[in-house]
């Protein structure tokens, strides 16, 4: 095998597949990545859960494949000088690497042992643009469980049905819900991603109009754009009946500058370090929100003007979960609705529908 290749493109094409790596894998030959030259370049990783493929612009002068150690190929590309890369491969499946004055020589190892990315059946399709899906991911992928005893929380729920997309994160304690409305009309599906997955995709596509299409099958999940794959396995089981979480009247409801609250809410927890041992009270009256937490350190109050409609109420709740969800809105004017002073809370964006549900926390 030989080919030649910009160092800058190369490199990208490496920290795209590297992704995918497992640095301590039960296999030695799973902490490498596959180089295929073909008709085209293509650099390969899998971790058997999650697999990508990153096409790289080249020139290929000979074709053949090699699986090269992740980590260290990927560090000897990044560090040399720029321009472009000759690599070859001997009978001996050694790696040789020149880029001006520097020249490598590293181990391969023979890729017919390189597990194959499954292929995913094409029937299931939906597209979105590369910045939709990346906003629906921030918007729910801070709410995943990270607890492995309940497997179907550590992922997100993507429904699809009708004109209608949504993505749902639950973890216990608070719930993020994400809605994308369209024109097109999508094919029926509910499948649950491991939240991994949906973090490196979100890492690798970029905030533009271009679009990523995505193919789903009872045990896979593929995102293609025109110059990366990913396949993952989704996880199995039936998620939580999140309709049934959500509150159908309120006691009361707050407009609130987004902005305001949040820097009064991270002011508040500087004395705090454990948010459900020592939870922020919401103090609801008429035309002002008072918070205010009692810590061993000391004791802090905020005042914030709001417009209220509803009764008084005080409430408790864990200050990270509200930082959470308000530094991923970026509407200066948001909708707080609170059902009562141990039922859940609603915050509501108007993108596309942006639900984010919380429980309170009772206060001693």
């Amino acid at each position: 095998m030989e080919f030649i290749c910009d160092k800058n493109i190369l490199s990208d094409g490496i920290n795209t597949a590297q992704k995918a790596v497992m640095p301590k894998a039960a296999l030695q030959i799973l902490e490498g990545i596959l180089i295929k030259a073909e008709n085209s370049l293509t650099i390969t990783g899998n971790s058997l859960e999650i697999g990508i493929v990153s096409n790289v612009e080249a020139e290929i002068v000979k074709t053949g494949s090699i699986v090269v150690n992740s980590r260290i190929f990927g560090e000897i590309i990044r560090k040399l000088p720029e321009g472009n890369v000759k690599i070859q491969v001997d009978e001996l499946n050694n790696v040789i690497i020149e880029c001006k004055n520097s020249h490598f020589k590293i181990k391969g190892i023979d890729s017919s042992g390189y597990p194959e990315i499954p292929e995913v059946e094409q029937d299931n399709k939906i597209v979105l643009t590369q910045n939709v899906l990346r906003e629906m991911i921030k918007h729910t992928l801070f709410s995943v469980s990270i607890d492995d005893n309940r497997p179907v929380l550590t992922g997100v729920l993507i429904e699809s049905e009708s004109n209608r997309i949504t993505f749902v994160a639950i973890d216990g304690f608070r719930m993020a819900l994400r809605n994308f409305f369209s024109d097109q009309n999508y094919p029926e599906f509910s499948v649950i991603v491991p939240a991994k997955t949906l973090s490196e995709i979100s890492k690798i596509i970029q905030p533009t109009d271009e679009n990523i299409e995505i193919y789903v099958s009872k045990s896979q999940i593929l995102f293609s754009t025109n110059n990366c794959k990913l396949v993952s396995k989704l996880i199995e089981g039936e998620f939580i009946n999140y309709k049934n979480l959500l509150p159908e009247k309120f006691e009361s409801n707050i407009s609130i500058d987004r902005t305001e609250l949040l820097s009064s809410i991270e002011r508040v927890s500087l004395i705090t370090s454990d948010g459900r041992r020592n939870p922020v009270k919401f103090d609801i009256k008429r035309n002002n929100l008072t918070l205010t937490t009692n810590t061993e350190i000391g004791n802090v109050r905020e005042d914030i003007e709001i417009e209220v409609d509803g009764e008084k109420l005080s409430l408790g709740f864990n200050p990270k979960y509200f930082i959470d969800c308000l530094r991923v809105i970026e509407e200066e004017k948001i909708t707080i609705s609170f059902s009562s002073e141990i039922g859940p809370s609603i915050i509501k964006s108007g993108i596309d529908e942006y639900i984010y549900l919380i429980l309170p926390i009772k206060i001693r």
